[in-house]
């Protein structure tokens, strides 16, 4: 029986000062590392809730030691794996991925830091961080690695990471502003031209796309890491212009009709316009729609101006010159292609990114 839910990050962090922290001070007394819960898990993001606990879920959190001293982790892990009790606080220490026949595993995991931060990022943060490794990692992976909260760092270089990978140095966080106006730019007369076409599904398609797309560019604006589809909405509603906008996006999605999808998104769009003005990362622009798209009549926000706008105040030429696809996730959209290797989504930025032959 399970005592009342209590939030995972907080069961870590109780995990690890009632029982972790000192099996590893009486036992290893002077050993250097960090502790942490990052990483994946949505109680790393503060999403989690009683129904999470059914799966993949329990007191845990990460131990890094220094790399290349692989007795030093087996000796952790040994010391761990003998002395953890089987219980905290109603939920089992020990955990089984499948029914196999494959024994459980501890819900700590020992590892070198540099080569956890390389598995999980692609590269090595704490060697630098480049443009293509800062463009080549899912939002969802930046949120994880600097969510969540690190409980003793001996290491030191997991909290000097973590801040490096806070968010976006300037110029890339304005090119991936500018990507995300530009992926609104593309559609934003779609909803209109689908139901003049008699196509009305198609037309809310398309509006459940950019309403997509317009919560993403709250969160960027507010300098905040767009989580994966689950948590998309939650993340959007603790923002600050989550509150105004909503319940337009909501009525958006919830519209029968063009005319009151028009509406609904003309509002958000606005709302979203003055959002940017207030970042101050370009001079003011006027938030009014308008009947922009050639001589359709469709009322948009003409979402070209804040590409270019920002594009303007980019100072490196290198990514001043890029096409504008920005981040992995702003191109790739596949939950399985996102989650299934950092190195692999490298080579696909990298691809996209270089430029055409012959130049």
């Amino acid at each position: 029986m399970t005592e009342p839910f209590v939030p995972g990050l907080e069961l870590a962090r109780l995990f690890y000062r009632e029982i972790v922290g000192p099996l590893l001070e009486s036992e290893l007394s002077g050993l250097r590392y960090s502790a942490a819960l990052i990483g994946w898990g949505s109680e790393v993001l503060g999403f989690d809730s009683a129904r999470s606990t059914d799966h993949n879920w329990g007191p845990r959190l990460q131990i890094f030691v220094d790399d290349g001293d692989e007795d030093q982790a087996a000796v952790v892990s040994e010391l761990l794996g003998a002395r953890l009790p089987a219980v905290f606080r109603g939920y089992p220490t020990v955990f089984r991925a499948s029914e196999s026949a494959d024994p459980p595993s501890h819900w700590v995991t020992v590892a070198g830091l540099r080569s956890w931060l390389t598995g999980e990022l692609g590269f090595d943060p704490t060697a630098g961080i480049g443009l293509l490794d800062w463009l080549s990692v899912p939002t969802q992976r930046l949120a994880e690695i600097t969510g969540g909260a690190v409980f003793h760092d001996g290491l030191a270089d997991l909290t000097a990471t973590r801040t490096a990978l806070a968010w976006y140095p300037r110029d890339i966080w304005l090119y991936v502003l500018a990507c995300q106006w530009q992926r609104i730019s593309q559609e934003e007369a779609f909803p209109g031209r689908c139901a003049e076409a008699g196509d009305d599904l198609g037309s809310a398609l398309v509006t459940a796309r950019l309403v997509g797309d317009v919560m993403r560019l709250v969160l960027l604006m507010e300098r905040r890491y767009p989580p994966y589809s689950k948590w998309l909405g939650t993340a959007f509603g603790r923002t600050a212009g989550g509150g105004e906008l909503r319940p337009l996006l909501t009525a958006a999605l919830a519209a029968t009709t063009w005319a009151e999808r028009q509406q609904s998104m003309s509002a958000a769009y606005e709302a979203a316009a003055r959002l940017h003005n207030k970042t101050g990362l370009t001079p003011p622009l006027d938030p009014a729609i308008r009947p922009a798209y050639y001589d359709r009549p469709y009322q948009v926000p003409d979402a070209g101006r804040f590409v270019a706008a920002l594009r303007d105040q980019i100072s490196d030429d290198r990514l001043r010159a890029l096409p504008l696809i920005g981040a992995v996730d702003q191109f790739i959209d596949s939950t399985d292609a996102l989650g299934s290797g950092s190195r692999n989504l490298r080579r696909a930025v990298a691809a996209e990114l270089a430029p055409p032959p012959g130049r």
